[in-house]
């Protein structure tokens, strides 16, 4: 088996801004394991806020080659468990490898990545499209630009009640509003009352992550559910966030890949608490992953890739929020 590294620059469509940050340029890893004439691809991002950046990736997955070469026939939870004792200190690294490396199972296999795993898709959830915080005029714009079931709209600004209200007059999407831990404990509470009346379907992330004292309290007061994003990253969190929050927004990137998230994702629902998979902004290799998790999700987030100004593979389509799946076995993804 062969370790290729990509780096790639991804060009957005529109400047992207949430409560902490903005960005046009969103740079990102593939990587590729080859093995014979089949191929899997994987992809981690670039993330300021978790320290991460792609000269690292790569310099911590050219340190594991001659380990993850060698590894070939395992199984992919047995490679995971592998590869994560010497990647724990980089789980989106990890994250990008193990992507592959189900992927390229699959494909040697013979199979959707889906089908290996036995999932029923007829149910499939819808994704939401993302509008990041903006000018009032260009938020509708976006809208407008891509007319779209569900919303979820980035907030954490003092006006957060008149955006909603505004976009409302524009369309009857369902909203689901992610404040990237902008958010007090009393603005939460106080919000959800009004941002129900809206059309709101959940608030994710409204405090800071360690917050645990106020998680507690919005978890008992709120009206609307609340999903952990920044407060569960990893398969330890699931657990802590039980009680303290109504469900759990599940990164690949954060917990290591595919074979961390499904185990999230069922502990999950073993604890009745709603089950979610976001994306970064990515390109349709990470989305295309996210995909084969949809039978496992109550929620999902997945428009990375139509936040691009160009994609860098072709992989799952998406159209007003429904998730068709590629032709190709494994996760479906073809380079361009």
């Amino acid at each position: 088996m062969q370790l290729i590294l990509k780096p790639y620059d991804l060009k957005l469509r529109h400047t992207f801004t949430i409560s902490r940050e903005s960005y046009d340029i969103q740079p990102t890893l593939i990587v590729e394991l080859k093995d014979g004439e089949f191929s899997g691809y994987g992809e981690a991002t670039s993330n300021p806020y978790y320290n991460v950046t792609v000269p690292k990736m790569m310099e911590d997955l050219n340190a594991l080659k001659p380990l993850i070469e060698e590894n070939t026939n395992l199984t992919p939870e047995a490679f995971w468990d592998k590869m994560y004792p010497n990647l724990k200190h980089d789980m989106f690294a990890l994250c990008a490898l193990d992507l592959a490396y189900n992927d390229l199972y699959a494909r040697k296999k013979g199979k959707k990545l889906y089908e290996l795993w036995n999932y029923d898709i007829s149910n499939n959830p819808l994704t939401d499209y993302t509008i990041g915080i903006d000018t009032m005029e260009k938020m509708v714009e976006k809208m407008q630009e891509l007319p779209w079931p569900i919303y979820k709209i980035k907030l954490g600004t003092k006006e957060d009640i008149k955006i909603i209200k505004e976009l409302r007059k524009h369309t009857d999407a369902i909203f689901r509003i992610d404040a990237n831990c902008g958010r007090t404990v009393e603005e939460t509470i106080n919000n959800a009352l009004e941002l129900q009346k809206l059309g709101v379907e959940f608030i994710e992330q409204p405090l800071k992550a360690d917050h645990w004292d106020g998680h507690r309290e919005v978890f008992l007061k709120s009206v609307l559910p609340i999903i952990a994003d920044e407060s569960c990253q990893v398969e330890a969190d699931v657990l802590k966030c039980h009680n303290h929050f109504h469900g759990v927004n599940v990164k690949l990137v954060k917990c290591g890949g595919l074979t961390s998230a499904k185990r999230m994702l069922l502990q999950a629902r073993s604890l009745n608490m709603k089950t979610m998979v976001g994306c970064m902004t990515e390109s349709s290799v990470g989305i295309s992953a996210i995909a084969h998790l949809l039978p496992l999700l109550d929620y999902v987030d997945m428009d990375g890739a139509l936040l691009l100004a160009k994609d860098i593979a072709t992989g799952v389509t998406i159209k007003e929020g429904v998730v068709t799946y590629s032709d190709l076995n494994g996760t479906g993804v073809a380079l361009i």
